[in-house]
């Protein structure tokens, strides 16, 4: 097994400021960033913060940016950079850091609650329920969500803006929208509740561009914008200027 020394500069620091701090860290074939930095708290760092838990991909808990790109430390390998490479680690830059490496998701669980659940069709028990296998494949994708929030961090909406955070639920929650919109059992429409008026109106759905930078760094490989923001979008605009949609809320409003 080959060894070599790494140069690292990673942040450290608390919500009154922080800077990055030089290392220098032995790196061991087939290690991941992860390792690097559980090696820095074993030799040199041990008041070192990073969130992680699975280091398998599949919890989301060791976000972080590397060279400036938002990534899980766990699945980043020390190969794809060179020997010579300067790896600098970060923080998420969307939202306030707690110390070190570890920053405050909670605008993510507080979005999280604002999308009404799932409305199941009234008169079907469980075990009752009939789906297409088409509409089942359709939205499975959006179920390898991890919740990373990756996609959340690297959205200029919620990244460059912290203004429009109270009115933009950012790309999950947004995909989490979208499934239930198209989601052919979801009865939401029968209790009154317009999913595709809720995402323009509640969700923020207008601010987002389609940039296409939340799918390039989800670790699932999501399609977010093409298949779900972009179809939500085009739902939300045809039902918003549909003359027969807007003849009968004239109607409706006239009557009422």
């Amino acid at each position: 097994m080959s060894s070599y020394d790494a140069h690292f500069k990673v942040w450290r620091g608390d919500v009154k400021g922080g800077g990055l701090q030089d290392f220098k860290v032995e790196v061991n074939d087939g290690e991941v960033v992860l390792d690097i930095i559980h090696r820095l708290q074993a030799t040199q760092a041990p008041d070192l913060a990073v969130r992680w838990n699975c280091k398998a991909g599949k919890c989301g808990s060791c976000s972080a940016e590397i060279n400036g790109r938002p990534r899980l430390l766990c699945m980043t390998r020390m190969s794809v950079f060179t020997r010579e490479e300067t790896i600098t680690v970060t923080p998420l830059r969307a939202f306030p850091v707690v110390r070190d490496l570890v920053t405050d998701v909670g605008f993510n669980y507080t979005k999280a609650r604002e999308v009404p659940a799932f409305v199941p069709p009234e008169g079907l028990g469980p075990g009752e329920y009939r789906m297409m296998q088409e509409d089942v494949d359709r939205s499975q994708e959006f179920r390898k969500c991890i919740e990373c929030f990756l996609c959340q961090d690297t959205c200029h909406v919620v990244r460059d803006h912290e203004e429009n955070k109270t009115a933009f639920a950012g790309p999950r929650f947004l995909m989490r929208v979208a499934e239930l919109d198209m989601h052919p059992l979801d009865a939401a429409a029968e209790s009154g509740l317009d999913r595709k008026k809720a995402a323009q109106d509640e969700h923020g759905l207008g601010y987002c561009n389609i940039t296409k930078c939340c799918t390039e760094v989800c670790p699932e490989g999501i399609k977010i914008t093409d298949n779900a923001l972009i179809p939500l979008k085009e739902r939300a605009v045809d039902r918003k200027y549909d003359p027969l949609v807007w003849l009968g809320d004239k109607i409706r409003r006239r009557s009422s």
